[in-house]
């Protein structure tokens, strides 16, 4: 029964129901039992799909962008998906989801799917259902698929894993100056795009940009820096173009497809090898909490823990072996 309702849901997505679309993204996003078949069934490993990212701090104009750049895309025929994660309330657990109104000459293009998805406590500037999300918009054949981070600095590194292209958005008096000599800001972006080109001091932040790569090492891709202003579309396409540069020189749609299911299967594996693991100590102790009481009581330790899970996850491999054998 439950393979039935998944592969009926899977059904809609492929032919491009937007009702299904949207049912199947809140089930995807919930935990739904029913969410892991369906992705099942909808996984393409050679999909065409491309997911370009978009991220920056507060105030660089990422959704004008956004929204600059579906224009663009929607201009040249293409179906455009739009994921844009608003950062969740710690006190209320609602998130004002904001990028619905700053989108709404888009809200009525059937051509259009924006999707707004709180992060729900989740780091990287991300929700922790992107990486799901993102295979259902393909799967729908939306094509690029854009994913707008909420905008929290140096956290925002995660996109670089789920992006097929990662456009770092800067503008000039933010104090960009500074930040883009931090570890980890510009290594994430395929390409650095200087927002708000008609500002005073774009000059002087095009000068630290270039002074960062500069420190980038010699095995590592080189990204392009792109003036425009999202604002009046001055720019958008040179910055459309390098994108698609970015695609034929780095590599081309295949291997982005084999890094794409690389990144996706460790990220589970991680996702799921957590969750086995925090099972198997609840079991033991109780709960997590009840294990840090054991380690503070001089009962175990950490190391110890750590042991154990190793000694069951190598066990558990072993049964199954002979499970398999018999």
């Amino acid at each position: 029964m439950l393979s039935s309702k998944a592969d009926d849901l899977a059904c809609k997505v492929r032919s491009k129901d937007q009702r299904g679309l949207a049912r199947v993204l809140s089930m995807v996003e919930n935990g739904h039992p029913l969410a892991p078949p369906i992705l099942h069934s909808l996984f393409n490993p050679e999909r065409s799909s491309l997911t370009i990212g978009i991220t920056g701090y507060p105030g660089t104009g990422k959704s004008t962008l956004t929204n600059r750049l579906i224009t663009y895309y929607r201009r040249h025929g293409c179906k455009v998906g739009v994921i844009a994660v608003d950062p969740t309330s710690p006190f209320s657990g609602g998130a004002l989801l904001g990028d619905r109104v700053r989108m709404q000459e888009h809200s009525t293009d059937p051509g259009v799917f924006i999707r707004s998805m709180g992060n729900r406590g989740h780091l990287g500037g991300l929700s922790g259902t992107t990486r799901d999300a993102l295979e259902v918009f393909a799967a729908a054949s939306y094509d690029p698929v854009l994913v707008e981070t909420m905008g929290v600095g140096q956290a925002e590194v995660e996109i670089a894993s789920l992006a097929d292209i990662t456009l770092l958005v800067l503008v000039p008096g933010l104090g960009d100056e500074v930040q883009t000599m931090k570890a980890g800001i510009m290594e994430i972006g395929n390409i650095i795009v200087l927002n708000k080109a008609d500002r005073p001091g774009i000059e002087q932040l095009e000068m630290f940009v270039n002074a960062s790569l500069d420190l980038i090492p010699d095995q590592t891709a080189r990204p392009s820096v792109i003036r425009c202003s999202a604002l009046s579309g001055e720019g958008i396409d040179k910055l459309t173009d390098a994108i698609v540069s970015c695609v034929s020189l780095g590599t081309g749609r295949k291997i982005i497809a084999r890094r794409r299911t690389k990144l996706i299967l460790r990220s589970i594996i991680r996702e799921k090898g957590r969750e086995l693991a925090r099972k198997h100590v609840s079991d033991r102790y109780g709960s997590v909490e009840g294990a840090v009481e054991s380690i503070l009581q001089g009962k175990t330790t950490p190391y110890e823990i750590g042991e154990l899970l190793s000694g069951f996850l190598t066990n558990k491999r072993e049964n199954d072996h002979e499970r398999n054998r018999d």
